[in-house]
């Protein structure tokens, strides 16, 4: 069961409904009793409150059904509580451009929103809007760690998440919960980066897995558990292989567990995504989105070090 105190954290202190607003909770199956707790609790705040329940996509980025997609647009806070994630879909970008606030919770437990969600979310707003300042005025980043990721990105023009901290008080807010991230897609990057704590599908890793990337795609994955990478990829096409993101983790509260909802929002820890750039103002629109967690690097912002293996230097 959700502690009552991280559904008020989640309610009050991230989402902010209000009792003249709308809520729509949408659960797969497998997430069923999850939603069934955010409704109930919508419920004791606004009269208009409805649970919408799904079978699960067989993917990361999948469409959900159209009914849904379509209750998607008369609704002002949203919650996408499902195993497979829904934020990366033309659904979840149509009804944020239509005004709602959308916190998508992708494989979530109830371990994790007991644990992560109930934090101090004005403290999170203020660490996040410090990374985006340095982050978004840069022109490059450039990432190493010890076990042999090196790779630049160029940054260019993007729409950023997480730079609120979670705080989704504003029409069109979107993000994940739990949140404590920053991120950005690349324009262009090339290198290679080294995955050492978790990856969709395999959890947490062993051993590390290699990406080496040329203009912005990558060309080669090598190591353990890279074969099933592939296989993924290809049953979407070449354009899988597009570096879709890059993102630092900032909730004080996340730790490791093999599901990347949270191990990409641990504190010294950046993620490196293959797949669907959409929600970024990019145009890679392919049914796939995989993040890769690495821990401890150093990250240069246009020369300067922001963060040293693995903590943030930055004022």
């Amino acid at each position: 069961m959700i502690n009552k105190q991280a559904l008020e954290a989640i309610f009050k202190g991230s989402i902010k409904l209000k009792p003249q607003e709308s809520c729509l909770i949408i659960a797969d199956t497998e997430k069923e009793s999850i939603g069934r707790d955010f409704f109930k609790f919508a419920q004791k705040i606004t009269a208009n409150a409805k649970l919408m329940i799904m079978q699960p996509t067989l993917e990361h980025g999948v469409e959900p059904p159209d009914d849904i997609a379509a209750q998607m647009l008369g609704y002002d806070v949203q919650f996408l509580i499902t195993s497979k994630s829904l934020s990366h879909t033309k659904a979840r970008r149509q009804a944020t451009l239509n005004g709602a606030r959308i916190a998508s919770m992708p494989t979530v437990t109830e371990d994790i929103i007991n644990r992560c969600c109930d934090i101090d979310y004005d403290l999170l707003k203020l660490n996040s809007q410090n990374l985006y300042q340095i982050l978004q005025a840069a022109s490059t980043l450039h990432v190493l760690t010890k076990l042999g990721t090196d790779i630049k990105f160029t940054i260019g023009k993007n729409k950023w998440f997480g730079e609120n901290g979670g705080s989704f008080d504003f029409p069109g807010a979107f993000g994940n919960l739990p949140e404590g991230e920053v991120s950005f897609a690349p324009v262009d990057c090339n290198g290679q980066y080294v995955v050492d704590v978790s990856f969709p599908g395999l959890g947490i890793l062993d051993s590390p897995i290699t990406f080496k990337v040329r203009n912005g795609f990558a060309y080669e994955i090598t190591g353990k558990g890279s074969e099933q990478i592939i296989k993924r990829l290809d049953s979407v096409g070449v354009k899988a292989y597009k570096i879709a993101e890059l993102g630092i983790g900032l909730n004080p509260k996340a730790k490791v567990i093999g599901l990347v909802l949270e191990d990409e929002k641990v504190c010294g820890t950046i993620h490196i995504a293959l797949g669907n750039n959409m929600s970024y103002g990019q145009d890679n629109d392919v049914p796939l989105h995989l993040d890769g967690v690495i821990s401890a690097p150093n990250i240069y912002a246009d020369g300067q070090l922001i963060m040293k293996n693995g903590k943030l230097i930055i004022g």
